[in-house]
């Protein structure tokens, strides 16, 4: 079973969202964890849009990246385009993608659903090709 890093810069709305779909996507088929290159709090508002398809962020919190070890993933993914200010071990993992979304935090909330849909297509894909 592949693990899987998402991260961006907050661990709020972006990574979040992605580890709520993974959890549900990949269920039986990858080990999932987000993480921030700094910690904050789960957006609200990525609770609420997540909660309107039926997947709960509730239980999720925000977590720096230094909590983690890279060796200990196989797939790292960022969502922000913060690829470039992650330390070298994260980048070298066996799969290393940067989707570089934008950020919904400040914005209208159709772009909040905009980018979780865009994140639940990656998601989705990123699991197809982790289990062909």
């Amino acid at each position: 079973m592949k693990r899987v890093m998402f991260v961006c810069k907050r661990n709020s709305c972006r990574s979040q969202m992605a580890e709520g779909f993974a959890k549900i996507l990949g269920q039986g088929q990858i080990a999932v964890t987000s993480s921030g290159l700094e910690s904050s709090q789960v957006h609200p508002t990525a609770i609420k849009v997540m909660q309107d398809i039926g997947i709960n962020l509730n239980d999720q919190t925000s977590k720096p990246l230094s909590n983690f070890q890279a060796q200990d993933y196989d797939v790292v993914i960022s969502l922000c385009g913060c690829g470039v200010n992650l330390p070298q071990d994260w980048v070298l993992r066996e799969v290393f993608e940067d989707w570089q979304l934008e950020d919904p935090d400040g914005q209208p909330l159709e772009t909040f659903y905009r980018v979780r849909d865009e994140i639940k297509e990656r998601v989705a894909k990123l699991i197809q090709q982790l289990n062909p």
